[in-house]
């Protein structure tokens, strides 16, 4: 993104908007290929904010089953995607309950962009089961956004 996110904050305060474009929102690329990018709705400090994802998963891309520990939205916007047994395709919509385990998610031969927006700030995937996390990339995507935040932050 152009700015971080103390200083979205701050052109929020003093004008009440910010407008950007996904352009402008850096991408984290996961070891898998999956490619996502990440706001937050309001004061992006604030962890009560809404995060907004839009996630590319390659095709045939497999995501373990997990869950959140906030409730969320996901809306497939191309492609197709199998979750848990059922496909689902662009158009569709899915609402999940925080702490209530979905998945695995796999990417249809064409892979998938979806839009994702979990309620609040904890959005990081939770592994269940046997599952050890390995293709969730939580902690990669949020140290890279903690590490554009902190070069930002360095380099005024």
């Amino acid at each position: 993104m152009s700015m971080n996110d103390v200083e979205l904050s701050a052109t929020l305060s003093r004008r009440g908007h910010a407008a950007l474009s996904w352009e402008e929102i850096d991408e984290a690329v996961l070891p898998s290929g999956i490619r996502t990018q990440m706001y937050r709705v309001g004061d992006p400090t604030d962890p009560a904010s809404p995060t907004v994802f839009r996630v590319w998963f390659p095709p045939h891309c497999t995501v373990e089953a997990h869950t959140h520990a906030c409730s969320y939205t996901e809306i497939l916007l191309e492609g197709t995607q199998r979750v848990g047994a059922q496909w689902h395709k662009a158009g569709d919509i899915r609402i999940g309950l925080a702490n209530r385990g979905y998945g695995p998610l796999v990417a249809g031969p064409e892979g998938a962009l979806v839009l994702f927006v979990f309620a609040d700030g904890r959005w990081p995937a939770i592994t269940i089961g046997n599952n050890d996390g390995s293709t969730l990339g939580s902690d990669l995507i949020a140290a890279h956004h903690a590490a554009l935040n902190q070069a930002s932050s360095n380099s005024n």
